[in-house]
């Protein structure tokens, strides 16, 4: 795999299962509500799969050889909730798979001006039918709810058959556990409860909750036919599973193209019927917008943060790179974290479960209050809110004021360690 330097963008060239992970979590998109990983369209191969809420969480019993006199009970873990990126491909048959047949170009580009995920890629089946699939990927900081892929795939040499499969799925409980205190607590199956499920004409909305904390989060996916020769589509929906599917013939130089559409709701305790209502009006506005309209709104909202917040560094492209980057990454994860804590990987993957530290202003806030001090006085909103929770855990450890938190997500102590 080559990454290269570009100040503006981040492309990362070919495809290795040893970098999967790093390159997942690099081209991860946020706006600081909504997170996504940097998978690959189709789905697999992947290091993580996962799609995040901001402060949606499960809570897990602390395991301790020897408990001490005011250690935590609860542990709070970040869920990685339903996720929509999946879009695969069957090419006369052959499912497209980059551990399969031939990759004649893979090319994934973060554009930090634009907040989009592209990809470019061709690809020759098992069967000798090859096929150049182009995405674009955006997760709104404009509509912090909405999330949209623009997938196009065409034939290079004849017609072919093509069917196409766009999932929204529930996955949970297939990683391992690591001894590394940085990953993630992995959650047992039946960790999320269905409560309904309900189709779309081009798609599907799912309700699912959480069942020790209750929280509850609707998710739902739409499809915009942009472009496309003939062809049958239908849907079918169950309780953690909801698929729409497409089936052309199609000609070189006339690519299929469609736009999938994803929205998210959730509440603590939440009503799973108005959930589902908001997740399709999210939906019902994603549709009327357009995804070239997203396209613009997402520019335009990083205008203004490259307007207050650029660094230009003269002779040092690398650095150049690396600076720009790591404003992108700030201000993607905090764009919409209004509310909640920003965690200590973002919304990138669930390493660390999810938390924030008890140290995160310290770096949060001198940039923040540079470039974007909105979101800086949010920061300080979040840790002023759990100010109750801290003095609560002063009385239990017998303290006066205030005990902070170690590491949290919603602002109880999630550590045992200090």
């Amino acid at each position: 795999m080559i990454a290269s330097r570009d100040p503006w963008v981040h492309r990362e060239t070919g495809w290795s299962s040893v970098f999967a992970a790093q390159s997942e979590s690099r081209l991860a998109l946020s706006n600081g509500y909504l997170g996504l990983r940097g998978t690959l369209d189709e789905g697999e191969p992947a290091a993580v799969r996962g799609t995040y809420l901001n402060g949606f969480y499960e809570a897990r019993p602390i395991a301790y050889a020897d408990r001490g006199y005011g250690d935590p009970e609860l542990d709070q873990v970040l869920v990685g909730v339903t996720d929509g990126t999946r879009i695969r491909v069957i090419v006369e048959g052959d499912p497209l798979d980059v551990r399969t047949g031939t990759i004649g170009e893979h090319e994934r580009v973060l554009d930090l001006r634009a907040g989009t995920l592209m990809r470019t890629l061709r690809w020759r089946s098992p069967g000798g039918h090859e096929i150049r699939v182009r995405s674009r990927r955006l997760v709104s900081l404009a509509h912090r709810e909405l999330a949209a892929i623009e997938y196009e795939v065409e034939p290079t040499e004849q017609p072919l058959r093509l069917t196409v499969h766009s999932d929204l799925a529930v996955e949970l409980g297939d990683r391992k556990v690591s001894n590394d205190p940085r990953s993630s607590s992995v959650l047992p199956k039946g960790t999320f409860v269905p409560r309904s499920a309900a189709p779309l004409q081009c798609g599907a909305v799912l309700v699912h909750e959480t069942r020790a904390s209750r929280y509850v989060v609707a998710a739902g996916m739409d499809h915009l036919v942009a472009s496309a020769p003939p062809h049958q589509a239908h849907g079918e929906t169950g309780e953690s599973l909801a698929r729409w599917s497409l089936i052309s013939t199609a000609e070189p130089g006339a690519p299929l193209r469609l736009v999938k559409l994803l929205a998210y709701h959730w509440a603590a305790g939440g009503d799973p019927a108005s959930l589902a209502a908001e997740a399709e009006q999210s939906l019902d506005l994603a549709r009327a917008l357009g995804f070239e309209t997203l396209v613009a709104r997402q520019r335009a909202a990083l205008d203004g943060v490259w307007g207050r917040a650029d660094i230009e560094l003269d002779g040092d492209p690398e650095i150049q790179h690396a600076l720009r980057y790591a404003l992108f990454q700030l201000h993607q994860n905090a764009a919409c974290a209004a509310g909640h804590a920003i965690p200590a990987k973002g919304l990138t993957g669930p390493g660390y479960n999810g938390h924030t530290f008890w140290d995160s202003e310290i770096f949060l806030l001198p940039v923040l209050t540079y470039c974007a001090p909105d979101h800086a006085a949010d920061v300080l909103r979040w840790r002023a809110s759990t100010l109750p929770k801290a003095q609560a855990r002063a009385r239990q450890l017998g303290l006066r004021g205030a005990a902070f938190p170690w590491r949290t997500i919603a602002g109880e102590e999630c550590s045992g360690y200090f």
